[in-house]
Order: C-alpha cells, then sequence, then structure tokens
C-alpha cells in the first residue's frame, strides 16, 4: 500500500475526529492548513496518524530519495559572550580555562586536513568573541576557497552575523554582500531557537531578537542566496509556541523562497542551566518532524540531525517526513555530543550512512550542499573501504 492509499484509508476512518479528518483532506488537496490546526495537530494528533500525512507529503515530494552529504565541521571557539541557558556547549569568557580559540592557521590546517578526501562543505559555527569580527570571517573564508575552491563555505548564524556587524557599524545588507563577496556560499539555520519573545528572553537573552534572526536571512536571500532554519523545541515552550516558530517561518518563505530545509533541534539537559527540564521522548521528536512537514509547506527538505537524536531515530525519522539526515561530520563536531546526545563522537563513513538510509528502505542520495545530486547509490557497490582516520578537534587549555 503506497503513501496515498494509507491517507485515503485514513480519511475513511469513521473513528477519526472531524479536525483531524479536515486537517488529512487539506493534506489530500496540497492545502495550506492553518496555526489553529497545527496546534490541533500538536494537541490532538496521534503519532500513527501524523506520520501518514507526513509521509504522503514526503513521498510525494522525494519519494524514497533521502539525503546527505560530506561534510566537516569547524568550531572556531566554544567561549562566548552570551549566556544562553539550554548551551551545553559554549562557556562563557571567565571559564576561558575550559575553552579553546582557534587561530585563522588552526582553521586553515583544519580544512587542509581534508585535502584529497571528497567532503563538499565546510560548515562553520561556534561562540562570539570579539576578536572574530567580520574582517577575520571575510579573510577566513577567502583563503578556504583560495585553498580549495569547489569546497563551499557554509558558515555563521544570525547570532554571529548580527553581532560582528553591529561591531562593524554597518547595516544587514552591507554585511552580508561582504560575506557573499569574501567567499560565503550559504548560511546554516542556528541561533533560531524559539521566536516568542517572552520564551527567548528566558532562554537566550541578549542574543539577536526574532526579527534580527529573519532580517538577516531575508538580506542573505536579497542576494539570490539560500539558508536553513531550525528551531529548538522540548524545553519550556508550548505547542502554539513552535507553531508561531513555523508561521514566521512560512511567511519569511513565501516572501523570498531562500530557504531549504528546516531542521528542528532537540534539547538535550546535560551540563546547561536548565538540566532540570526533561527531554522530548522519541514519541514527541517524531510528531514533531511530521507537524514540521505538514505545517512547513513551502519548505522543500526537512532534515534531523542523526548526530544529536542518534542514528536509530534518525533512521525512524525517514517515516515522519524527514528526507535529509545531514552528513559525515566526521567527528568534528562537540555541539552536540557536550549537550549529552547519544553520538559522542560523531562520524559515519558515507558507506555507514548509505546503509542506515537503506536499511530504513529509503534510497540514499549524496547531495552537495544546494541539493545537487553528487551520487546515487540506488545499485552502488562499495567496494571494502577503511573508516576514515578522523581529525580530532583539540581543547586547549
Amino acid at each position: 500500500m503506497d503513501a496515498e492509499q494509507h491517507l485515503q484509508l485514513l480519511l475513511n476512518d469513521t473513528r477519526l475526529p472531524d479536525d483531524l479528518k479536515h486537517i488529512a483532506g487539506k493534506v489530500l488537496n496540497n492545502e495550506r492548513i492553518t496555526f489553529n490546526e497545527g496546534v490541533t495537530l500538536f494537541e490532538k494528533g496521534e503519532l500513527g496518524y501524523l506520520g501518514i500525512l507526513a509521509n504522503y507529503i514526503r513521498e510525494k515530494r522525494h519519494g524514497d530519495k533521502t539525503y546527505f552529504n560530506r561534510n566537516f565541521h569547524i568550531e572556531p571557539t566554544n567561549l562566548c559572550v552570551y549566556d544562553c541557558k539550554f548551551c551545553s556547549y559554549s562557556r562563557l569568557i571567565k571559564e576561558r580555562s575550559e575553552g579553546w580559540e582557534y587561530t585563522m592557521e588552526d582553521m586553515l590546517n583544519i580544512v587542509k586536513k581534508y585535502d584529497g578526501e571528497p567532503v563538499t562543505e565546510v560548515h562553520i559555527v561556534g561562540g562570539v568573541l570579539p576578536q572574530y569580527d567580520v574582517a577575520f570571517y571575510a579573510e577566513l573564508f577567502r583563503k578556504i576557497k583560495e585553498h580549495r575552491p569547489g569546497l563551499h563555505v557554509k558558515a555563521l548564524t544570525p547570532v554571529e552575523y548580527h553581532y560582528i556587524f553591529k561591531k562593524a557599524k554597518i547595516d544587514y545588507a552591507t554585511g552580508m554582500a561582504l560575506m557573499k563577496e569574501a567567499g560565503l556560499e550559504s548560511m546554516p539555520g542556528g541561533g533560531a531557537e524559539i521566536f516568542d519573545p517572552e520564551i527567548r528572553e528566558q532562554i537566550a537573552k541578549d542574543k539577536c531578537t526574532a526579527d534580527q534572526w529573519l532580517d538577516i536571512h531575508r538580506e542573505w536571500h536579497k542576494l539570490g542566496m539560500r539558508s536553513n532554519a531550525t528551531m529548538l523545541y522540548g524545553h519550556i515552550e508550548e505547542f502554539r509556541h513552535r507553531i508561531d516558530h513555523m508561521e514566521s517561518l512560512r511567511q519569511l518563505q513565501d516572501e523570498t523562497g531562500g530557504f531549504q530545509t528546516f531542521i528542528p533541534l532537540k534539547f538535550r539537559n546535560k551540563d546547561n542551566q536548565m538540566s532540570n527540564v526533561i527531554e522530548s521522548t522519541v514519541v514527541e521528536d517524531l510528531r514533531n518532524y511530521a507537524i514540521a512537514r505538514v505545517y512547513l509547506d513551502n519548505f522543500d527538505h526537512i532534515k534531523a540531525y542523526w548526530a544529536m537524536i542518534s542514528r536509530t531515530t534518525a533512521q525512524l525519522s525517514l517515516n515522519f517526513g524527514v528526507d535529509d539526515i545531514d552528513g559525515t561530520l566526521d567527528d568534528t563536531t562537540k555541539i552536540y555530543s557536550m549537550a549529552g546526545a547519544e553520538e559522542q563522537t560523531p562520524g559515519m563513513s558515507t558507506k555507514e550512512l548509505v546503509n542506515l538510509i537503506k536499511n530504513g528502505g529509503r534510497v540514499a542520495i549524496e547531495r552537495d550542499t544546494l541539493y545537487n545530486v553528487v551520487t546515487d547509490f540506488t545499485n552502488y557497490d562499495f567496494p571494502d573501504e577503511v573508516k576514515p582516520q578522523f581529525y580530532r578537534l583539540p581543547v586547549v587549555n
């Protein structure tokens, strides 16, 4: 039975409440659901029901294709001028002994470690410190592109851009144009957290506001460039706050069309100031992915970070609207592991990622950052493969 037949079966279920049947009908007819209907999905939608809706949309758009890329991260520092309550990664400047601060040379050496490796993307994001300013990042991007022109630079969130542009006394439009000229090719989706101002004030005081976050992406999209979006869920927010967050993203996407992927980020409670908050269950994680797929009708892709939610949950998510599980990572990120993610040394070979996708009943597609197909692994036979020797990031005391 295919995804449409499952949905038709759902619509013929006399036990299904009228409001949920109405939403299912809108999904079948490709009609946009409302804010209140989104809240209803969170309040009343059971996992099986939501999976049928989300999988119908996922398969209508992408069939069984599931995307990943070969990437690595550079995290310039885990020191930060901000004090986000949910963050297990960053250390305030007064805790400098627990952190690291990479030099330009350090970061370029990480890039050079991948010379000859078939990676397509470097993902750069970290804490906010005064020395990492507009001039620093512009030079870093230029040097990376000079060394390896084909390596896609996906770098920095609006939190970082807001800080460095304010420090440089330039507006967002000018700043983003400078970054593009220096070699920036796309923006990751971090720093969005939850847009609701009252929740944001409690968990991420002083960092850029929701409107500022959205404005920076808007200016980037005006340049014809692409970016991603995230939402931190499963902490002190309510269901209506999640829908409000997605509504703001949906409206900006209607305006610009510049977002590629939405990435729900699960709150992890290890070693942060919100350790008393109980984490969401796997069932709630899957419900959240499914509702995101239904609500964000103008986003092409929904991504699950396997390194954050575990390989098993990522595999399950492929039946709940997710069509992308990120990349190989090569143990180059500490953001997830320091927050208590199951993956403490997050790295998978390409073969492992492909097998994870295939064992979930899907087709593995290696993509580049902009979703151009690099390799279709449908009928691909791997030669005997030696697991890569990952470059482990040092902590400088």
